[in-house]
């Protein structure tokens, strides 16, 4: 063979593009526009004997800063992973992020998105929900396409308060509708109740609302659920699962629809994805819902089976009949959801929020005492919180980097009328000591 990593000799790649109808592999990408085609080599270095290549990407990844103190949030958390999530995750029956097409030979990971969903149900206080999603932004824009759907309204409210990128992403999705996308204005950090009122009517399709919100914010869901009780249009909350430890669940509010970001159920930050969309539905809702939904059967001779019940896509469908083109539901992660939420229970989940909780008032505490520090926003607040700090946040979060400490996220990048504001998270990983060593740094930073 001329090439180590290909499997395929000369001739036999000459069989198959004869097979094909071919000539040269050229031929198969004849349809791209010249001007588009890649002249002359790769740029690529020459090739490594096996150790000095291990050596070399060693050193790559010794060039990652892994002992800094992390406070960085904004959707992506550090909470702790129990060791035996990667256990069961290496397993060979489990391995795959694909969605098991042959239920009669894929009953364990049928019966782990089963018991995944159930869970989900049982933390967002929903009647069903669906074997996941992307991530939490793609959730979000599932949701509102499944309004759209459900209630004919052309008009989404959507709070201003809500993840920037989920935003990005439900434009995106939505481009080519004809819908209006309205933002529902802030004051001091959360939604502005009269706002919301102000611009309600039959045409909305849902109001989509963020709690904790992108500021660590907890918005007012009971108000807003009996204002939308009164309307056709659908209540949609997107929430951190780890708050549901501790709040009430959205679906006891009121909620219609309940998405969130699963990567703080025992997923690893791994540099910002793979992520794990989740969603819980009413049950009138059940059928509109996007992707798929594993349900529980019993067979000929009356043994109990998993199969995929509910298939919303396209592909398996009449296509005027899908709702979503949601192709997989990160089978892998989900399954990590689900070992996750079984290994701590309630009771470990209400553990893990309430020490999130209290360590970020904690820390929200020592970092405003440092001087020329403010906090802009009040009211109750989960995990994350935002300062105000007397210069620019991208010289402080470089200076503070080089002390040992990830500090937070710029808000000014996304809302201009934030500058000079800072997000901070803290989760039930950081300690006494690296909150206080935090703000101390950040006073040496500050003066």
């Amino acid at each position: 063979m001329s090439k180590h990593y290909l499997p395929n000799t000369d001739e036999q790649r000459r069989q198959m593009l004869q097979a094909i109808g071919v000539k040269t592999v050229e031929d198969l990408f004849s349809y791209i526009p010249e001007k588009l085609h890649f002249e002359g080599p790769l740029n690529l270095p020459d090739p490594l004997a096996e150790p000095r290549l291990v050596d070399h990407m060693e050193k790559l990844a010794g060039k990652n800063n892994v002992e800094v103190v992390s406070f960085l949030g904004g959707g992506i958390y550090d909470h702790y992973v129990p060791a035996a999530i990667d256990h069961v995750l290496s397993r060979s029956e489990f391995y795959t992020a694909y969605t098991p097409y042959q239920p009669e030979v894929s009953q364990g990971t049928l019966q782990a998105i089963f018991e995944y969903q159930s869970m989900i149900c049982q933390l967002t206080g929903t009647a069903a929900a669906n074997a996941s999603l992307y991530d939490g932004a793609t959730a979000v824009a599932e949701a509102a396409l499944l309004a759209l759907n459900a209630t004919k309204g052309r008009r989404l409210l959507v709070a201003g308060s809500l993840h920037p990128w989920y935003r990005r992403v439900l434009d995106t999705y939505l481009e080519n509708y004809e819908v209006e996308i309205d933002t529902v204005p802030i004051k001091g950090g959360k939604l502005d109740e009269g706002a919301i009122k102000a611009r309600l009517g039959k045409d909305v399709a849902a109001l989509i609302v963020q709690s904790p919100n992108f500021f660590g914010i907890i918005e007012d869901l009971p108000a807003f659920g009996k204002l939308m009780a009164q309307e056709k249009g659908l209540f949609v909350v997107s929430t951190d699962p780890i708050a549901l430890g501790l709040l009430e669940a959205p679906g006891s509010l009121g909620a219609n629809v309940v998405t969130g970001e699963g990567q703080s159920l025992g997923n690893s930050q791994s540099f910002g994805g793979p992520l794990l969309g989740f969603m819980g539905v009413t049950e009138k809702l059940t059928r509109k819902m996007p992707g798929r939904v594993v349900g529980q059967t019993v067979d000929g001779q009356g043994r109990r089976g998993y199969v995929l019940t509910l298939q919303t896509r396209e592909q398996h469908i009449r296509r005027e009949k899908a709702t979503s083109n949601i192709c997989s539901n990160q089978a892998l992660c989900a399954l990590a959801a689900s070992v996750y939420m079984s290994l701590m229970g309630p009771e470990g989940i209400r553990e893990v929020a309430s020490q999130s909780l209290v360590k970020a008032a904690f820390a929200r505490k020592q970092m405003a005492a440092v001087p020329g520090v403010e906090l802009p926003f009040a009211g109750p607040f989960f995990k994350e919180f935002v300062l105000k700090l007397p210069e620019s946040p991208e010289k402080v979060i470089a200076a503070m980097a080089d002390k040992g400490y990830y500090v937070g996220i710029d808000l000014g990048r996304f809302f201009p009328e934030l500058k000079n504001h800072l997000l901070m998270a803290v989760t039930e990983k950081r300690s006494k000591t690296e909150i206080i060593g935090c703000a101390a740094a950040l006073r040496e930073v500050l003066t």
